[in-house]
């Protein structure tokens, strides 16, 4: 499951989750809130496989510069703190690894369907990193995420429409990368 300040998901007792910050849908509430909302989460973070740090869409060094911070801050709280791959990521130097304990693959669609965010999921995968892709709607963007970037999970809007339509689908793709568990 993936939650969102803005979302009011409720987190069940046994589920995986991770937490977003609602950049890409223009619902992030802003440093001190987003802290405030993990707060609430606290007694659910040993099962949290992620937070994303705020980013700034398609631009790495301007997300670089927005997250740095809060990657921290995420730490301190006790959730596994992600930092959001953008455009020109590939650019930079690798220090910053050591500051975040997940990669969440963002950037524009080409970007995040192209080489450079495939090396740098694979790069953070062999890190002992966990490897997310945002909006997988497609059975070619699963297979991608999957193959390419060897993520252990993935989120997309596409279950939410129509469930009961689309899971059937969701498992056929996975038994089509040979996943045993569907990435969603």
């Amino acid at each position: 499951m993936i939650a969102t300040p803005r979302q009011g998901n409720l987190i069940e007792d046994s589920y995986l989750w991770c937490a977003d910050n609602g950049v890409f849908g223009n619902t992030y509430p802003g440093d001190l809130e987003f802290l405030r909302y993990l707060t609430t989460l606290r007694a659910h973070a040993e099962r949290c496989l992620f937070v994303v740090a705020p980013d700034v869409v398609a631009d790495h060094f301007a997300t670089w510069d927005r997250s740095r911070r809060m990657l921290g801050n995420i730490r301190e709280l006790g959730f596994p703190a992600a930092l959001a791959a953008q455009n020109g990521m590939e650019l930079d130097n690798w220090y910053l690894w050591d500051e975040f304990d997940a990669l969440f693959i963002g950037g524009d669609t080409s970007w995040k369907l192209g080489k450079h965010a495939a090396r740098l999921a694979q790069v953070a995968r062999d890190m002992g990193k966990h490897v997310h892709v945002g909006r997988v709607n497609s059975e070619q963007r699963y297979v991608y995420a999957a193959e390419e970037c060897r993520a252990h999970s993935v989120d997309g809007t596409y279950l939410t429409y129509g469930p009961d339509r689309n899971l059937p689908n969701v498992l056929s793709w996975a038994r089509k990368v040979g996943t045993h568990d569907a990435l969603f």
